[in-house]
């Protein structure tokens, strides 16, 4: 059967026409993102997929004004490309270990979970939502705004407000001046 025929009736929601499309270019399109994704098997699986479940929803839009292959290399390159950038961005953001580390006490980790957790709950659910999805996950401002139906500039704003408050909430509070502080509390128990 002709590409253009399967490409018609996956249109229509016909999986098995999906599923032959896939069988035909899956080699093609691992192709091309493995090149992008170097020696990473799994890496290019991963981008691979994203082409794919990429493609599929794109397919509605095809017009037909090139060949198919030529769409589908467009998109699995444009898939690689993002998955590269945004694994780039995430390696920014990580600094790389020393060999020695200091552990916290298991209490202290626990106290500073317990802490997060709190502050977390407090923020509105937009934010929350936006800062787990960015900060959490590493997803982008697009991809989050695609997730929420929301501007990628609105999911930016959240951020920001959701951080500002997040850093309040964490800061410690000075005692009001009629309490004593907790090393006088302590020296008057001894």
């Amino acid at each position: 059967m002709d590409d253009s025929i399967l490409i018609q009736k996956a249109r229509q929601g016909d999986g098995g026409a999906v599923r032959e499309l896939y069988q035909r270019h899956a080699g093609r399109v691992y192709a091309v993102v493995k090149r992008l994704a170097g020696h990473d098997e799994a890496l290019a699986e991963d981008w691979a997929q994203e082409a794919w479940v990429r493609a599929i929803r794109a397919l509605p839009t095809f017009r037909g004004e090139s060949r198919f292959t030529t769409w589908l290399h467009r998109i699995a390159v444009n898939s690689a490309l993002h998955g590269r950038r945004s694994r780039q961005r995430k390696a920014g953001r990580e600094a790389p270990m020393v060999d020695e580390i200091a552990v916290r006490p298991a209490a202290e980790t626990s106290v500073l979970k317990l802490k997060l957790e709190r502050a977390m709950e407090r923020l509105p659910a937009g934010m929350r939502k936006v800062l787990v999805l960015h900060d959490v996950e590493g997803y982008t401002h697009e991809e989050i705004g695609a997730m929420l139906g929301v501007n990628p500039g609105t999911c930016k704003s959240q951020l920001f407000k959701a951080r500002a408050r997040m850093r309040k909430l964490l800061t410690p509070q000075p005692l009001p001046d009629d309490e004593p502080a907790e090393e006088e509390m302590a020296a008057c128990s001894i």
